[in-house]
């Protein structure tokens, strides 16, 4: 599934079947987190919350999980597998708002609360993909140059200086990112002037990036410890010694 794993081919002792090994990687597991988080992230940022003078969406608290997890994949993996694991969960995104839209097309009950169950559906489902286009715009964007950052520092430095590709790239992918998303989205919240629309992306920006920036001694920490544990790392890290 990774660029790095091995596809050595292993046989059933009990017949003819052939095997492609997996190995030891955790890209498989690291793509599905962020999948799962730019899915939920989705349904979340349709709704518009308030919180005193502050404009934000409800997925506020989770996207930074989205770009964490994208530094360590970009890190551990590479800028080839950092793309795949953005497009993946984009496709599934995509795909859960067609599920949304037949979902709500599919004929329901006719009795009283057949009828608020879909109505409340509609409301509550029904905007996601223009929420999804927004967060596709920005989220490709903002995470392809979040990765093609990291990836050029660390070309130049090599293992050393990780904190600075994390800061560096951090903080370039989320004002892009989160400029468009914003830009986008705000329609849909119900953001119609531009003081609310600068509330919701000022807010945007420095929540993201403070949160991001003060995960960096457990994403580094995370980091490395993965690549110690990824054997097809440290057989590269051998080869360039």
């Amino acid at each position: 599934m990774t660029d790095n794993a091995s596809a050595q081919p292993t046989s059933d002792a009990r017949g003819k079947a052939v095997y492609a090994k997996r190995g030891n990687s955790h890209y498989d597991v690291l793509s599905a987190l962020m999948a799962v988080v730019v899915v939920i992230s989705g349904i979340g940022a349709a709704k518009g919350v308030t919180i005193g003078f502050v404009i934000t969406d409800a997925a506020f608290f989770l996207f930074p999980l989205a770009y964490i997890l994208g530094d360590i994949i970009t890190e551990l993996y590479g800028p080839r597998a950092a793309r795949r694991a953005i497009l993946t969960s984009f496709a599934l995104n995509v795909f859960a708002v067609v599920c949304y839209a037949v979902i709500i097309w599919l004929p329901g009950f006719d009795d009283d609360y057949g009828v608020a169950k879909q109505g409340a559906l509609e409301l509550a489902i029904g905007p996601v993909w223009q929420i999804v286009l927004a967060s596709l715009c920005g989220f490709l964007a903002g995470q392809s140059l979040n990765s093609f950052i990291v990836s050029r520092m660390k070309r130049r430095t090599g293992e050393p200086g990780i904190v600075a590709r994390l800061l560096m790239s951090s903080g370039t992918g989320e004002l892009v990112d989160t400029i468009i998303f914003c830009t986008i989205a705000a329609p849909v919240l119900g953001i119609t002037t531009f003081g609310q629309w600068l509330n919701y992306t000022a807010f945007g920006f420095l929540y993201k990036v403070i949160v991001q920036y003060a995960a960096i001694p457990v994403t580094a920490y995370v980091i490395a410890r993965l690549k110690k544990a990824e054997p097809s790392y440290q057989e590269a890290l051998t080869r360039i010694a």
